[in-house]
């Protein structure tokens, strides 16, 4: 029997956590304790560093509930989430791109109607998002779900507002010809939550802890591959420091401002709006299996 040495232990661990039926369990545990022997030995951690650690890694999961996510948002800031985003949505030339959920979705958003407000009573510019689903071969998309959440005109969302109402999210459906239209407010570019563990750990370094301002949306149909998306404002100060990675070229949307008049969904406002155009593109979801 070969003992333990500083040596042979990596080789020692990988040996017993062979005997594993899974396969992929087996390449999984495999990989994660060659490059977590080999972090550790990079390192050479004293035990008051590697006991802080563990003590960060158990307050960060004890944050999170069903409406914060502290691990998510270590994972964003990581650029880890948007790795295994990109990993598993190599879409097609002209399909929208994917980028990051982020920590503060929330499931079972009320319905809203064609052209509803979801921002009733929150600060902030007037919005109105505009456009059409379809599918890569240019046909419109009837009936697909948007699944919308963002921050008020003040930076922030839901759990961060502390109200038990639904608060800056809605699920709106396209129509009969693919379009859709609905009121909001703008977001604004907004810190990342620095009151818990991940804010501890950015605030040691000089990482911008922004994300500029954007409109989350998960846009679904049945028959069609689910998009988790972002739309973000042109012009933002923190488009090319996003804290999690997060921004692709073709999110950037322009922001159009609108004097006081007629707004898209046919209300008449009597304040300056912005207006938000974009064409959501899906794909097939049967073209999207033979492709994997």
């Amino acid at each position: 029997m070969a003992y333990v040495t500083e040596e042979n232990l990596t080789d020692l661990v990988l040996k017993r956590w062979q005997d594993i039926p899974d396969p992929r369990l087996k390449k999984v545990m495999q990989s994660l304790i060659k490059h977590l022997h080999g972090f550790v030995r990079d390192i050479e951690p004293t035990n008051a560093e590697w006991f802080t650690a563990i003590d960060w890694i158990t307050r960060t999961g004890k944050m999170s509930d069903n409406k914060r996510q502290e691990v998510i948002l270590f994972s964003d800031v990581m650029g880890v989430s948007m790795l295994v985003d990109a990993i598993n949505n190599r879409l097609p030339s002209g399909a929208t791109p994917t980028t990051v959920e982020g920590p503060f979705h929330i499931a079972d958003a009320p319905e809203i109607a064609h052209g509803g407000n979801m921002a009733k009573g929150a600060p902030g510019i007037p919005t109105f998002v505009t456009g059409t689903v379809r599918g890569l071969d240019g046909k419109p998309i009837a009936n697909a779900t948007l699944d919308l959440w963002q921050t008020d005109g003040e930076g922030l969302y839901e759990s961060q507002k502390g109200t038990e109402e639904p608060w800056m999210r809605g699920i709106f459906r396209s129509q009969a010809d693919g379009s859709y239209v609905l009121r909001t407010v703008a977001p604004i570019a907004y810190t990342i939550p620095m009151d818990g563990t991940v804010g501890e750990l950015v605030a040691k370094t000089n990482v911008s802890h922004m994300r500029p301002a954007h409109i989350h949306f998960a846009v679904s149909a049945a028959g069609y591959r689910t998009v988790t998306t972002h739309l973000f404002q042109k012009g933002d100060q923190y488009i090319e420091t996003d804290v999690v990675y997060g921004v692709k070229e073709p999110l950037i949307t322009e922001f159009k401002k609108m004097p006081p008049g007629k707004a898209p969904n046919g209300e008449t406002l009597k304040e300056p709006f912005y207006v938000v155009h974009y064409d959501f593109v899906l794909q097939q979801a049967a073209k999207a299996q033979a492709a994997a």
